[in-house]
């Protein structure tokens, strides 16, 4: 990791849900990071592999009836477990912001973008309304939105899907938090818009930490310096952009890699990945992987293996090439 002090660390994070039988049920499983001003993160993997509830953890957005079982998540060294409900509601919108997956659920229908920008800086800055507007307005422009002294008056459904993402963005950035989560930002966009978000977003990262969640690697390979591979609620390899694109150690991410189209490749159908992943919580004996993994050993159903190694980690006891 880079020397600098980081603006988030978390630690062994472990959230459970009742399972079936009452017990707890693991949704994220030993999950553990760090991110410092400048640093892009991007977490990637299937859906339900924990990668949306790890980054709800960190704004407390945990949702009934999961919890936060174990671990530790310090956001400029604070510890935020220890913060009750009000602290925490103070944080959110001002030292971290969240960029959520669709908008148009994300804005209320029934208010103007413009007004819930402003509620946002009135609550955490001290300024009048006029102020706020003016600040809004900035926001808007820095995003992208052409005439927001027009549009901040604008209702979601007025504006495009590119358009409210970009609303989603300057209400995300407005306070200027130190971390940014992008959850799964381009998904609902055509290709055009996605380049200019994603865009957007790079500009961002190097002036405050970035974490983005996403399904795809080769969006994450546009943003982000580090990459963090989750699968089943564990991180199964994560180092930095380069070497794990380059050298993937795991076999789940050389097959996530495998389904990326490549610049100048002859048009070629994308082999899925065989099988399925396990569901939220489910036990698994062994790497949960392994039943859909080509390099499994005998080993790999019986032990789950350990993240190891040094900037460039991964879990497998049987890693794609010669990982030392």
């Amino acid at each position: 990791m880079s020397a600098k002090t980081p603006i988030l660390e978390i630690d062994d994070l472990r959230i459970v849900f009742p399972g079936p039988d009452g017990g707890p049920m693991p949704i994220v499983d030993g999950v553990g990071f760090s991110l410092a001003q400048g640093q892009a993160l991007g977490v990637v993997g299937e859906s339900g592999s924990g990668k949306t509830m790890t980054a709800l953890a960190i704004l407390g957005l945990v949702p009934y009836p999961g919890v936060i079982a174990s671990g530790r998540i310090a956001l400029n060294g604070r510890d935020l477990q220890s913060l009750g409900p009000r602290d925490i509601a103070a944080i959110r919108g001002r030292d971290v912001a969240m960029v959520f997956q669709d908008p148009a659920s994300a804005f209320n229908p029934v208010r103007s973008i413009g007004s819930i920008i402003v509620e946002s800086i009135m609550r955490h800055r001290s300024l009048d309304r006029t102020q706020a507007r003016a600040q809004a307005i900035a926001a808007l422009r820095s995003a992208g939105i052409p005439s927001p002294e027009i549009r901040i008056d604008a209702y979601p459904h007025e504006l495009s899907g590119g358009m409210r993402q970009r609303a989603m963005i300057a209400l995300a950035l407005v306070n200027q938090p130190a971390l940014l989560i992008a959850d799964e930002p381009t998904t609902a966009l055509d290709a055009t818009v996605q380049l200019q978000i994603l865009a957007l977003l790079r500009e961002q990262a190097a002036s405050r930490a970035l974490i983005l969640v996403t399904h795809d690697l080769g969006v994450a390979a546009e943003v982000c310096d580090r990459i963090a591979v989750m699968y089943h609620g564990r991180i199964r390899e994560i180092g930095p952009a380069v070497a794990v694109l380059n050298r993937p150690y795991h076999p789940y991410t050389k097959a996530l890699l495998d389904l990326v189209p490549r610049f100048g490749e002859e048009r070629r159908m994308a082999d899925p990945i065989p099988g399925a992943p396990p569901w939220a919580g489910e036990v698994v004996t062994g790497c949960a992987f392994a039943p859909r993994c080509a390099n499994a050993l005998p080993r790999c159903t019986a032990e789950d293996p350990p993240l190891a190694g040094a900037d460039h980690l991964y879990a497998c006891w049987n890693p794609v090439g010669a990982a030392a």
